[in-house]
Formats: C-alpha cells, structure tokens, sequence
C-alpha cells in the first residue's frame, strides 16, 4: 500500500468484509417469520381469507395430509389420495399470533361438517390444522375445547390436528385464485362472501 491508497486485493476483501456486515445487519433486523398450514375446504377461499390479513407474508395454496407423493390437482380431486386442500401461511408472529390466525380458521369454514364444506364433499375438503411445532398442536387443541365449550358451533368440531407433513405446492394457475379471477361465478358465490366477513369482523387484523 502506498500514499493511502488500498490495493485491490484489499479493496475487494473489505468489500467482503462489508457485504458480510450488512448481511448480518439485515438478518438482525429481518423479521422471525413461522409456518401456520390450514385446511379450511376449497383452498382459493381459504388463500384469500389469510391474504389480507397483516402479518402474513406470504399464503401458498397446496396438498398435504396424503400418502401420495407430487399429486395434481386432478389426482387430490378424486378424494383418493389422502391429501387435503390447504394453505401453508408464511407469517411475522411480532404481527400476528397463531392464535389469531386461528379465529380466522373456524371464523371462515364449517369445522363441524366431516369431509364437507358446503357443497364441496370429499376427503380433500376436510377440516385441518397441520402443525409446525408441539405449542401450535397445543394451542390450537386449547381453542378448539374452548370453542366446543362454549357452543360457538351447532355441532362438534371435527377439525383434525395433526402434524405437518410434506407440503406441496399446487399448479401456478391455483395460486392468487380470487385476486385473479374475482368474477369467476364459484369465486363471486362462495369465496368473495368470506373474505367480506373477515374485513366486517376481523378489522384490526386486515393489512393496510
């Protein structure tokens, strides 16, 4: 080194040094994001609900719960499969807890109709909860007791509560179903009435 001037070689090493330092700054500061997996019926309504509400980073429509691996749409449609329609939730627990997005879950689907919502029938529209961890099983076995409890439904909750298994993400044309496809007649009918609930009754939860 000579007159002040850094070679090039160190130039590029605390270039290194400096992305190293920023990377670790923006990790620190990055949100601690967790996974929520719901089973609510027909997963274009259930995606729609949850991505409107603040927290939620991101919602990926799919098929879990089933002992077939990589299925389509097709396949899950035959109730054959074992897989549910569901949603993995990509979430900022800081923003929103598991819980809330828990009343969301019963707020927005039958949880007392087996294999059914409305006029979708099968195994694939069962109600689920698939848990991440053992304090979402707990927390989710504790509101559904409280909920049983205290009458919120006409009959039982039938909603299952099992762990998470792998997750598979369903066709691109699934994805963003009502946002882009708002007029679509099922979407109009069934989907829209739902996410109209959640802004009606979950106000401080929407995202701005």
């Amino acid at each position: 080194m000579t007159g002040g001037w850094i070679t090039v070689a160190g130039t590029l090493a605390l270039a290194t040094a400096l992305a190293g330092e920023l990377t670790m700054a923006d990790d620190a500061t990055a949100p601690k994001l967790a996974k929520a997996t719901f089973a609510g019926g027909c997963f274009w309504c259930t995606e729609a609900v949850y991505a409107q509400i603040k927290g939620v980073n991101r919602v990926t429509s799919g098929y879990l719960g089933g002992e077939v691996p990589n299925p389509t749409y097709k396949d899950v449609c035959t109730g054959l499969t074992g897989h549910a329609e569901a949603v993995e939730i990509e979430y900022d627990p800081a923003q929103v807890s598991f819980e809330k997005l828990l009343e969301v879950f019963f707020a927005t689907h039958d949880p007392t109709t087996k294999n059914r919502q409305g006029a979708d029938v099968g195994t694939q529209y069962r109600s689920g909860v698939f848990y991440h961890d053992d304090d979402q099983k707990r927390i989710a076995e504790d509101v559904i007791k409280r909920l049983d409890a205290a009458g919120a439904f006409p009959g039982k909750i039938v909603t299952e509560v099992t762990k998470a298994t792998t997750f598979y993400p369903a066709e691109d044309y699934h994805q963003d179903y009502f946002a882009n496809n708002p007029r679509q007649p099922y979407c109009q009918a069934v989907v829209a009435p739902k996410v109209d609930k959640v802004r009606k009754v979950f106000k401080d939860l929407l995202a701005e």
